[in-house]
């Protein structure tokens, strides 16, 4: 194991064992070196890999900080990765996409407010029945966002949050050229909204279901 990693394990071990807690700041980097039988530039190089991952946060002129640890700040690192994704990778975003959101939308059908349905017709509402493919894929983010949101999981919404990304360009792809891509995904998103106002969480996951694999059954054929 190189020296870098070596130091890396030993602080996550420390935050793990709840040596460190959420909030906690670090020992002097030359206490803390010396704690875990480190040098204090492998600590140095530790300590840096880990705020670029969002598990410490070091302030200058104050010191090195354990951060809140919060699912949706710790994914922001795989939102990073997933935008170096390659064309041909598109469909597995997709495939995990079908896996998740569905599930999502099943959770927020027991948890969603009057209000936040209301709040997703009107937006429905106010793209009319002809958007344009750029306000309905923009619609689509938010709608999407919002059912996950309400489903209660912080890391179900930054997965599905991290993994829309990618998905974008297909989806505005595929509303340039499928004939009935716009009508199709209004009627979906309607009917998603109306599972969700019966409470119905079975009849959402299938919708949820419809409408992810429509997108990835057509860039299948397509590709």
């Amino acid at each position: 194991m190189a020296v870098t990693d070596e130091a890396i394990e030993k602080i996550k071990g420390m935050i793990v064992s709840g040596a460190l807690r959420p909030g906690d700041r670090l020992p002097k980097e030359s206490e803390l070196a010396a704690e875990l039988g480190l040098s204090r530039n492998s600590l140095r190089e530790a300590v840096r890999a880990l705020s670029l991952i969002r598990i410490l946060d070091v302030r200058q002129g104050d010191g090195t900080y354990v951060t809140s640890l919060d699912p949706q700040l710790l994914l922001e690192a795989l939102s990073f990765v997933v935008d170096f994704h390659r064309d041909d990778t598109v469909l597995e975003f997709l495939a995990v996409r079908r896996i998740l959101e569905p599930a999502a939308t099943a959770m927020a059908a027991t948890r969603i407010s009057e209000a936040q349905l209301d709040v997703l017709s009107s937006q429905l509402d106010a793209l009319g029945a002809q958007p344009s493919v750029e306000e309905l894929v923009a619609c689509d983010l938010e709608f999407h966002r919002g059912i996950v949101q309400s489903s209660g999981n912080s890391v179900l919404c930054s997965l599905l949050d991290g993994l829309s990304g990618p998905t974008t360009r297909a989806r505005v792809w595929r509303g340039l050229t499928q004939e009935d891509a716009v009508s199709r995904t209004l009627h979906e998103h309607r009917a998603i909204v109306s599972a969700l106002r019966d409470r119905d969480a079975e009849a959402a996951r299938a919708w949820a279901t419809v409408h992810v694999a429509s997108v990835e059954q057509w860039l299948r054929s397509t590709l």
